[in-house]
């Protein structure tokens, strides 16, 4: 038949344990490589422990990119990435390449922190140059983990779990961030898986409480509304800041549920409250991103009987620039359902007056920073005051954060700025404690309370 002369030639076992042990796409060394390299030159130095560190590069942002471009694309890259690895990396050095957008290196001649994260930096800039797909450059920043041997592990498996833990920090805190391995790291990362534990037993059993601060005009002190803020107290940490708890759930993707708990149960306080008096709630930028936003609120509200229009979501430029497309378009959605949008912690970020040319907001709230410096500060107090006159020009209400005294108040009325929230005017409060405070600064709501008593 002709078909003996297309046989093909047996593959040596030497040839079998290379292919084992190395990664198809890339060529660089596998898992198994690594492992192996790693455990060879720990032997070595078994006996006189002279140390030596591993680290992992993970790709930031690199699913989207294949998402958008195709895998083609995505290979490419990850082509590209192991060259400038094998480039960049001292003499002596090993690259190898784990599951998809992960890379290891081994680092015999690294034997301090200082050294890890001077290797790290110089390998975070070399991947930070564009990648050339042909028709288009391509952009990524990459997040490290470095674990030295012995300290962080005696053999693989613990000195790669340091490694990971390493670069889950590096992750944690956003992008392009290296991390070297120590017992106070670990330790950190223990308690925040331990606070996650905690925090989503709390959103289960409803242990997440929701607080009122109040939101007053400033031309006569009468209150308009209420802000809700998140409160937990948890019997075995006791009271945990919302600036510790939020960002963890954000972080570990539960925010939505932490989100539409919270909203509620604020809902459904307000429904005590007289109907004139709006409710504002902060959105993230988790659920900036996710189109299910807008039909999540709406059926908690329609659920508790709550009208759309008395509802402000309070969003920040960060959270708008996540993925400013989605954004807009959710924006927009909140707002044809009558929900009104308002720019929190205004003048802090980057580019704030962009952000409120590129999107629709009802109102601005000026950052504490600024009002707290109103009454010493003649910058504070300009920027104040342009702020209010060009909000004024775009028809958009502007509230101040943070006024804690009479003299700030004062200034802030007389620069035109329309509403105020902060101490001054009162704490942050359970539900109770707000019909209680309504009772006491609000006219029409302390007359129909003593007229049904």
């Amino acid at each position: 038949m002709g078909s003996a002369g297309t046989t093909l030639p047996p593959v040596s076992q030497n040839e079998l344990q290379a292919m084992a042990y190395t990664d198809q796409l890339t060529g660089l060394g596998n898992r198994y490589r690594l492992r192996d390299k790693v455990r060879l030159l720990a032997s070595e130095r078994a006996a006189d422990p002279a140390p030596f560190t591993v680290g992992i590069v993970n790709l930031d942002g690199f699913k989207p990119i294949n998402d958008l471009f195709g895998s083609v694309a995505g290979d490419e890259i990850l082509c590209q990435v192991a060259h400038r690895l094998k480039a960049c990396v001292p003499d002596g050095a090993t690259v190898t390449r784990h599951d998809g957008d992960e890379f290891a290196i081994i680092l015999p001649l690294v034997f301090e922190r200082v050294g890890a994260e001077r290797t790290g930096q110089m390998i975070k800039d070399v991947l930070s140059a564009p990648y050339d797909l042909g028709d288009r450059n391509v952009r990524l920043s990459a997040s490290l983990g470095f674990a030295v041997y012995p300290f962080a592990g005696a053999d693989f498996e613990e000195l790669m779990k340091s490694a990971e833990t390493a670069l889950y920090r590096s992750k944690r805190r956003g992008r392009g961030q290296i991390t070297v391995y120590s017992r106070e790291i670990a330790q950190e990362m223990r308690r925040a898986t331990q606070l996650e534990q905690a925090l989503r037993n709390a959103i289960i059993n409803d242990n997440v409480d929701v607080h009122f601060q109040p939101i007053v005009r400033l031309s006569d002190n009468r209150v308009v509304g209420f802000e809700a803020l998140a409160r937990w107290n948890d019997p075995d940490l006791g009271f945990v800041s919302p600036a510790i708890f939020v960002p963890l759930a954000e972080e570990r993707g539960f925010i939505d549920m932490l989100s539409e708990t919270l909203l509620r149960k604020a809902a459904e306080a307000t429904l005590a409250w007289p109907r004139e008096l709006f409710l504002s709630f902060n959105l993230s930028s988790a659920q900036l991103m996710d189109p299910r936003t807008t039909f999540n609120t709406l059926s908690i509200l329609s659920s508790v009987g709550f009208d759309p229009r008395r509802l402000e979501l309070e969003i920040t430029e960060t959270a708008v620039m996540t993925s400013a497309d989605t954004a807009r378009r959710i924006i927009d959605e909140l707002r044809e359902a009558g929900i009104r949008i308002s720019l929190d912690d205004f003048g802090t970020g980057q580019s704030s007056l962009g952000r409120l040319r590129d999107f629709t907001f009802d109102k601005v709230k000026i950052d504490r920073a600024f009002v707290s410096a109103i009454t010493t500060d003649r910058t504070s107090e300009h920027i104040i005051k342009a702020i209010v006159t060009m909000c004024e020009g775009l028809d958009l209400e502007v509230v101040a954060e943070g006024i804690e005294t009479a003299a700030e108040a004062e200034k802030l009325r007389r620069l035109g700025c329309g509403m105020g929230q902060g101490y001054y005017f009162g704490k942050p409060a359970d539900a109770a404690a707000t019909l209680r405070y309504l009772n006491d600064h609000h006219h029409e709501f302390a007359l129909v309370e003593r007229a049904t008593a």
